[in-house]
């Protein structure tokens, strides 16, 4: 199998809804998708655009997921990384080498990039992509819990800031 990356363009958004929208399914998360198409196209392509979204391929296939990142710089060390926001293979296309050729190619890029790893999370529970990221030899970080300020307490502490 040949596996490529490819930038997405305006064309792809509706593929890259539809896998967030099968990745939020998975997870047992429907509810969270909020984002619009537009919302995408927004994120995606405007000038200055924070993150990047690649397309997978497989020669013969077609389009089979999508690689959403951005880079990171720790304070720490000062590094680059390269975030791993999503790496979503279609269901039907899964078990088949797309997700680790995809893995090689990120690693590449970021690399080229001047970052001196890669970074993601996944789901707790998710048993499959954690055995796939510990075939790919990668490390399970510890030491750190991740929080989220949202809804009405993120508005709620906003609206205590002094100006």
């Amino acid at each position: 199998m040949s596996t490529t990356l490819r930038p997405a363009v305006p064309a792809d958004v509706s593929f890259i809804f539809d896998n967030i929208r099968g990745l939020a399914a998975a997870e047992g998360r429907p509810e969270c998708v909020t984002i619009t198409t537009d919302r995408l196209t927004e994120i995606l392509f405007t000038p200055g655009a924070a993150c990047r979204c690649y397309i997978i391929e497989v020669v013969g296939v077609g389009a089979v997921g999508h690689a959403w990142v951005y880079t990171l710089t720790p304070t720490f060390t000062g590094g680059r990384v390269l975030y791993l926001e999503d790496l979503y293979i279609r269901e039907d296309q899964r078990g088949r080498g797309a997700g680790r050729d995809a893995m090689a190619l990120l690693a590449v890029i970021a690399r080229r990039e001047g970052c001196e790893c890669m970074d993601w999370s996944m789901v707790e529970g998710n048993t499959r992509a954690g055995a796939f990221y510990d075939r790919l030899g990668a490390n399970r970080k510890s030491g750190s819990v991740t929080y989220r300020l949202s809804g009405p307490a993120f508005r709620a502490l906003a609206d205590t800031a002094r100006d």
